[in-house]
């Protein structure tokens, strides 16, 4: 009896070590694929995949093809959720690793408008959907191995490995296009798109992806369930159908999730996709002088000026800020571990609130370009800060608003609905801010500040999660009934 009792106590337990790199490399490689879509919806799909036209008009579609896979998450959500719920994590992650890569490395191949015409943004359409769908599953998934394997009392410090992805992710995307758009030739100068890019070098980001996503299967298929998994098997709590379950008994979480999430991915969306599109336009004198040059007709009236900052200048300024970022991603998790999580998130989204308001301080051009440029390099080193420590405690959040019984299905669902809210629409709606105020960010502030103070609400009516413990919060209902 004594000899075999151990062995069925519990699931065999993850190294630390292990537990980290696991749920850190697969949301690498997950943000690292989406970035390199981000990158490409901006410098090239609103050229390669649509027809010839208004160039606002052309980026609009692209970031609507862009947020089309936001509403695929939710679905991906439901998915992978109620397949993680009912027979484990390990699976799960594997499967959504590998739906996204696949999905990214057939973008790599897709043919081009002038190629096949308007087949080429649908295939776009259906490989983007794959992508969302893919990560739909894999936040949540990286979340509950992080906080499920975390010692006692630092779970949203554990919970910030799966977050750190999303910065180095973004780095390592970056880098890639850097490098790639620097080793080709610009006959033009080294500020202008160079035709080499647009013709195969876009291809070799989505393509690289095929190798970090084979580094990924092999870390994650050496992982084994949690303990607290393991436990909700034992004692009879998972359910057939974990999304009817969440749906009937957890709906306010639901909802309070969502809107806790709001404010971090419009943020998010608008540091990223957004200040890329606005930092590299050309402003009004740039673009007159680029027609005339080239002796085409320019209306002032119509144009919508950006900052004007060459490519490769302004992404190295995004991944300065991105820097920033993943420090404040990993200090926020000590933090939420000490303070709770609620009272840093109220502090942290109110700052966000009063940042959105200071859009016009940071972006608008100056007379002096080098002003110019530190004012917007400031910006963004503010913006990813609050980013980082917003984000760094959502993969702690999220989680302990569920029972383990549907706590894959549960924060899956908030986090990926919320894309809807935030990430499907920030970039297009921001596009069209910019336009309608004539080229001034100012209402693309206020519609961060609208948000932060969305969830500003739902942190307020929210409970502090800091003290749930995992080990018995693993469905009341199945607990009875054991």
């Amino acid at each position: 009896m004594s000899s075999a009792a151990p062995a069925a106590s519990t699931a065999p337990a993850n190294p630390r070590s292990r537990v980290i790199t696991a749920s850190l490399i697969g949301t690498t490689i997950e943000f690292y694929d989406f970035y390199v879509y981000a990158t490409a919806a901006v410098l090239v799909f609103p050229i390669l995949f649509f027809p010839a036209g208004n160039d606002t008009t052309n980026l609009l579609l692209s970031f609507s093809i862009f947020g089309a896979a936001m509403v695929a998450r939710p679905v991906g959500a439901v998915v992978f959720g109620h397949f993680g719920d009912k027979f484990g994590r390990k699976a799960t992650l594997v499967g959504s690793l590998l739906t996204m890569g696949v999905a990214t490395f057939l973008i790599g191949l897709l043919p081009t408008f002038d190629q096949v015409g308007v087949l080429a943004p649908i295939l776009l359409l259906v490989l983007r959907l794959a992508q969302g769908f893919a990560l739909g599953g894999e936040w949540s998934g990286a979340a509950l191995v992080a906080t499920e394997n975390a010692p006692k009392g630092k779970r949203a410090w554990y919970g910030t490995f799966p977050q750190l992805g999303a910065p180095i992710g973004f780095i390592i995307a970056n880098t890639v296009f850097l490098v790639i758009y620097f080793l080709l030739p610009h006959p033009d100068g080294p500020a202008q798109r160079s035709e080499e890019f647009l013709a195969w070098g876009w291809r070799v980001p989505f393509l690289f992806s095929a190798v970090m996503v084979i580094v990924g299967l092999y870390v994650r298929l050496k992982l084994v369930e949690s303990e607290t998994f393991a436990k909700a098997e034992k004692t009879g709590a998972i359910r057939k159908f974990p999304l009817g379950e969440v749906v009937r008994r957890h709906w306010k979480q639901l909802i309070l999730g969502t809107f806790i999430m709001l404010a971090t991915y419009v943020l998010f969306y608008l540091m990223t996709s957004f200040t890329l599109a606005y930092g590299t336009k050309a402003t009004t004198e740039g673009a007159a002088a680029a027609a005339e040059a080239a002796g085409a007709a320019f209306d002032a009236a119509t144009y919508v000026p950006g900052l004007g900052f060459g490519y490769t200048d302004f992404v190295i300024m995004q991944i300065v800020g991105v820097v920033f970022f993943g420090v404040f991603t990993l200090l926020s998790g000590p933090v939420a571990d000490t303070i709770g999580r609620r009272r840093l998130l109220l502090w942290i989204t109110g700052a966000i609130a009063v940042f959105g308001l200071l859009f016009n301080v940071f972006l608008l051009p100056q007379l002096d370009p080098k002003f110019s440029g530190a004012l917007v390099q400031a910006f963004l080193i503010f913006g990813f800060m609050l980013m980082g420590a917003t984000f760094g405690p959502m993969g702690a959040v999220l989680p302990e608003l569920f029972p383990t019984n549907v706590r894959y299905t549960g924060s899956a669902i908030s986090y990926n609905v919320s894309s809807i809210l935030g990430a499907a629409l920030a970039p297009i709606v921001a596009t069209a801010l910019w336009a309608a105020a004539g080229g001034s960010p100012w209402l693309v502030g206020v519609y961060l500040s609208g948000s932060a103070v969305l969830t500003f609400i739902a942190l307020w009516l929210s409970k502090e999660t800091k003290d749930v413990e995992y080990e018995t919060n693993i469905g009341h209902v199945d607990l009875g009934a054991r």
